[in-house]
């Protein structure tokens, strides 16, 4: 059974950055497409970025050139790295695959203060 366990989250002004981790066991992670989604308060999930096996990447336009996507395949980890916060990134995150997504993990919070 695959858990996935995001982590990295917490509570930043404006303009800040944080990293996410995404730690994925009992799978074999290296070839699944990874994919970040967030889902703030009174919303749907909405995917934000994903990558590929092979390190590929496509991201949602609000997010585009902000947030980056990565994966260790060696450590089965997939990163968030998001930069130049805004409000209405607030969300909680969560990492699964594209397609057949397992069971979501419990998320990681993000607020971003104006």
């Amino acid at each position: 059974q695959v858990q996935l366990v995001e982590s990295g989250g917490g509570l930043v002004q404006a303009g800040g950055s944080l990293r996410l981790s995404c730690a994925a066991s009992g799978t074999i992670f290296r070839i699944n497409a990874m994919a970040w989604y967030r889902q703030a308060p009174g919303k749907s999930r909405e995917w934000v970025a994903t990558i590929l096996s092979g390190g590929s990447t496509n991201y949602k336009d609000s997010v585009k050139g902000r947030f980056t996507i990565s994966r260790d395949n060696a450590k089965n980890m997939v990163y968030l790295q998001m930069n130049s916060l805004k409000p209405e990134d607030t969300s909680v995150y969560y990492c699964n695959r594209v397609f057949n997504q397992w069971s979501w993990g419990q998320g990681t919070q993000v607020t971003v203060s104006s």
